[in-house]
């Protein structure tokens, strides 16, 4: 590659990891090591972020209403889809687009629990909890909580497994210092 090019792609990188530093202020909580793309779309007020997060190119959080937690050593793969709302579509005589007025149960809170790991283009529903341990395989449709230390995939996504036998989840817990 010629020098300008290998400049560009520095230039580039340092000005993007800049951003991230400048950005992640906006979050409403975040931990050490955390680790996005400051160009994908968040709306950062609503969210927190816990520590040792990676967060894939091409993502989308968004809660205006509700909030999304995120807990520690969390990996996104690209294009992870979040969202912690709903629009009302039941007011007969006016067009969704118009409807203004929100029900209880259009904006709900999203939490990822520690040590999950979110597959490529999952989208993740308002109200959903993945649970601590838990893996979404890529591409999958979450409306539904996740039990803790499963492995979900599917539109809706359901769970296909569980990472660890009950023995060795023990051993898994003590090791990471989980009673």
């Amino acid at each position: 590659m010629s020098p300008l090019i290998n400049f560009f792609f520095f230039f580039f990188k340092a000005f993007r990891r800049l951003l991230m530093k400048l950005f992640l202020y906006r979050f409403s909580a975040y931990g050490r090591n955390v680790i996005f793309n400051p160009f994908d779309n968040f709306s950062y007020e609503t969210i927190s972020l816990g520590s040792d997060v990676y967060i894939g190119p091409g993502a989308v959080f968004n809660a205006s209403e509700s909030s999304i937690q995120i807990g520690s050593k969390v990996m996104f793969g690209p294009e992870v889809c979040i969202m912690g709302g709903d629009h009302n579509f039941s007011l007969v005589g006016e067009c969704m687009f118009d409807v203004k007025l929100k029900r209880p149960g259009d904006d709900l809170p999203v939490v990822i629990c520690n040590d999950t790991w979110i597959g490529c283009r999952a989208i993740i529903l308002k109200g959903v909890t993945i649970g601590t341990g838990s893996i979404v395989a890529a591409g999958s449709v979450v409306t539904k909580s996740v039990p803790e230390y499963s492995i979900v995939a599917g539109v809706p996504a359901k769970v296909i497994g569980m990472r660890f036998s009950e023995e060795n989840l023990k051993l898994h817990k003590l090791k990471v210092g989980i009673n």
